[in-house]
Parts: C-alpha cells; structure tokens; sequence
C-alpha cells in the first residue's frame, strides 16, 4: 500500500484568543495551508514545538549522499505531539488548532498559553482525505477536552438529518462551547475539574438509552482508562463490531504523550 505524502511547514502565529477559561485557539497563517487543502478537518496531525530558548522549528532534514534522514540536535530538537487543526482557510493562507488550556503541565498547552505573535510553530499533515466516521441511522459521540476538535467537526460535517447523542467532558461550566450543536443531535455537557483524577464518561455513557432498532457507530476518544472501560461496555455488553465503534485513548493520566503512545496503540488493537 503506498504511502501518503505528508506535507510538512512551519506556520506563525497572527491571533490567539481564549474561547473558553481552558481552551485557547491559535490562528496559524503560512503557504502551507495550500498543501492542507487535501487534508480533512478533524483529522490528527503532528505540531512541533520549539525547544526551549529558542522560537526557531527545525525539521529532520534528507541527507542524500547518504539516503537518511538526519535529526537536528538534541538542542534544537523540536517537541513533538498530536493535534488536530479545527479549520483552515486556504484562501486566506490560514489554519486554526484549539489547545487545552492546563497551564504549564505540558509543552503544548505551555507554547499556546504563552504564544505570541509571530511565533512559529511546525505542522505536518497526511496529504490525503481520511474517513472520520461510516455511515449510520445513529451516531453516539463521546469524549473529553482533548476530543473536542474532532466531534466538533464531525457534527459540522454530518448532515442535517443525521441523529445521535454526544458527551463532553470538560472542567467547568465555562467551558460549554454553544456553537458545538447538530439539529439531530442531543449534546450533553458534563464537568469534572480534574480529568487526571477520573472521568465520569463511563458512568454517563452507561445512562444513554441506545435505540435498537438503528444502525449505530460510536466514537470514542479520551483518556486511557475510560476509553478501556468504555471499550469494554461497547463490545462485551453491547456485543457492537469493529465496524461500529472507534475508540481511542488521545492521553494517559499521569504519563507524557510520547511516553504512552505506544502502549494507547496497543490498546487501540484489542
């Protein structure tokens, strides 16, 4: 299977605006938008961020007498995680990322928290359309802070008649995004100030009365353990398909993205 072309800029900042108390958005502008245009909102990409002292991205460079990629150093070394970019404008060379706002725990949440204009940030991309969601008679959204760029653009894109019930999880009343809404569609808002303690998802997702006689898909992205347990309620109890629920866990308490990444994709397969 081929591989797709990843399209790979750095972008620099020209807006950032705090839409709720915990959650900031950074409006990025460069040519590589155009690249984007092929990409689907909602999708993941990879943000680097710059290395401490320094405001300046450097990506791995080709070394073609040799055939390898070479890393900058280890000083110069950007951080990497995994985001997903809310919108894009390629007209106006622009594309937008929402950031959870957990103060300075975190590279990220800390590079949107004290972003400047001007500042530079790394952005790479899957050149390619990506399926979010199959069709369904009723879809069941759930997820928490970290998720919310995704559903919401899930809703954004389903159509009119489309129906389901979603679940966000977010800290406080403060947080409720109003645009996040779908005609067909029950959106739920539920508050827990520290998410790393324990989710109450589990306990709400088991409260929703599923229809029987629809065509169901759930999507599911949270922390680790509540996308385990979750998982578990959907398959074991609920007996649904593969085909029917994509869970997968953007974070684990206690422990960095890169840390734990290997272990959520293995969660992912069982």
């Amino acid at each position: 299977m081929e591989q797709p072309a990843i399209g790979r800029h750095v972008f620099h900042v020209t807006k950032k605006e705090f839409i709720t108390p915990h959650y900031i958005r950074i409006t990025l502008q460069g040519d590589g938008a155009l690249d984007f245009e092929a990409c689907t909102v909602g999708a993941n990409n990879k943000i680097f961020i710059p290395p401490a002292g320094t405001k300046e991205i450097l990506f791995p460079e080709f070394d073609e007498s040799r055939g390898v990629w070479v890393n900058p150093s280890d000083d110069q070394k950007p951080l990497v995680r995994t985001y997903t970019h809310r919108g894009i404008d390629v007209g106006q060379r622009k594309i937008w990322i929402d950031f959870v706002n957990h103060g300075d725990n975190g590279p990220a949440s800390s590079w949107a928290l004290h972003a400047q204009e001007g500042d530079a940030l790394g952005v790479a991309m899957k050149l390619r359309k990506a399926a979010l969601y199959p069709p369904a008679d009723w879809y069941f959204l759930i997820g928490d802070a970290t998720a919310i760029p995704v559903i919401a653009s899930i809703l954004e894109s389903l159509p009119a008649d489309a129906r389901g019930q979603c679940i966000l999880e977010v800290p406080s009343p403060t947080d409720i995004q109003p645009e996040i809404a779908h005609p067909g569609f029950a959106v739920q808002w539920i508050f827990n100030a520290h998410p790393e303690s324990g989710s109450l998802l589990y306990d709400t997702v088991l409260q929703v009365v599923i229809p029987e006689d629809k065509t169901p898909f759930a999507y599911v992205a949270c922390e680790y353990s509540s996308v385990k347990s979750i998982r578990s309620y959907f398959r074991e109890v609920l007996h649904w398909t593969n085909k029917e629920l994509y869970a997968f866990s953007y974070w684990k308490a206690g422990i960095a993205e890169d840390q734990s990444a290997q272990e959520r994709r293995a969660e992912k397969q069982d």
